[in-house]
């Protein structure tokens, strides 16, 4: 009967046939105390976290990074995803311009609030369908934090679906906005392993007005669209009298330093209703 009992203990527990690496960072953590064990040379090496800071060190990093978001979106049966990029001090509408340094800066962002009540209508939209999917399609996913971000972030929760965020650290702390799902809120030291992230899911990509991570973010994913490194998809630009003044993109084409046909690559929309009416449309949903 003990046998059993073993065999059973060991099936519910997944059976393994040699000690897992946690089994022991937990026993050298009990060991005596001398100059030998207390010496940076005798800890394991996954857990010495000095040792794994070490700039020799980085491509092993840039893989840890890449991976643990990977795996966690796959528990999570994460399929696809729609990228909602925008600016950090985009306010709520009737909220502090806090980011404004002067009169012209507050006047245009409290007009500019108006794209944060889009984006929370957007992301209502995208995620009440994504919520009925079995397989988690087009699942919202924001920078993590405040704006834009926190807007696209907040539309899913109001309608029960998950949503992502991809913070990363900053000299100004950036904490996650409080409406991203826990259990898919990561956290990046690297921005181009954030980068991929945005994208390796992606089915559309909606570009808020912001300021330069938002403009880095919208011309890397334009030009891998443009070189074919990624598959065309919905890409939108919410708030065409906004990116017409910023952006000249005909002009860009006028010089030819792009071509003519590359400005089919994105769309300008206005309102979440009419973003949400181009992905329908492109994937044929109902």
């Amino acid at each position: 009967m003990k046998g059993k009992q073993i065999m059973a203990e060991a099936q519910r527990k997944g059976w393994k046939s040699l000690v897992r690496s946690r089994d022991d960072i937990e026993k050298t953590h009990h060991i005596p105390r001398t100059p030998q064990t207390e010496a940076p040379a005798y800890r394991l090496a996954f857990d010495d976290k000095e040792f794994l800071c070490r700039e020799e060190l980085r491509p092993v990093r840039l893989q840890l990074e890449l991976l643990k978001v990977e795996m966690m979106m796959q528990e999570r049966g994460i399929q696809s995803t729609v990228v909602m990029f925008g600016g950090a001090r985009i306010p709520e509408p009737g909220h502090d311009a806090w980011a404004a340094k002067n009169e012209t800066q507050r006047k245009n962002l409290e007009a500019n609030a108006i794209y944060y009540d889009e984006a929370r209508q957007f992301a209502q939209l995208v995620s009440e369908y994504s919520a009925t999917t079995y397989n988690r399609e087009l699942v919202v996913v924001t920078g993590g934090g405040p704006g834009v971000m926190e807007a696209g972030n907040r539309g899913a929760d109001e309608v029960g679906a998950p949503s992502i965020g991809l913070n990363i650290v900053l000299p100004h702390e950036q904490a996650p906005n409080e409406y991203v799902t826990p259990g898919l809120c990561f956290n990046f030291h690297y921005f181009a392993i954030r980068k991929m992230h945005f994208l390796m899911r992606a089915k559309a990509i909606a570009v808020f007005p912001g300021g330069f991570g938002t403009m880095d973010e919208l011309f890397e994913s334009l030009t891998l669209i443009q070189t074919k490194r990624m598959e065309p998809l919905p890409f939108l630009l919410f708030g065409k009298d906004f990116w017409s003044k910023v952006i000249d993109f005909k002009e860009l084409a006028d010089q030819g330093t792009i071509s003519p046909t590359d400005l089919d690559l994105f769309h300008y929309v206005d309102t979440a209703i009419e973003g949400w009416d181009i992905i329908k449309s492109h994937y044929g949903i109902n």
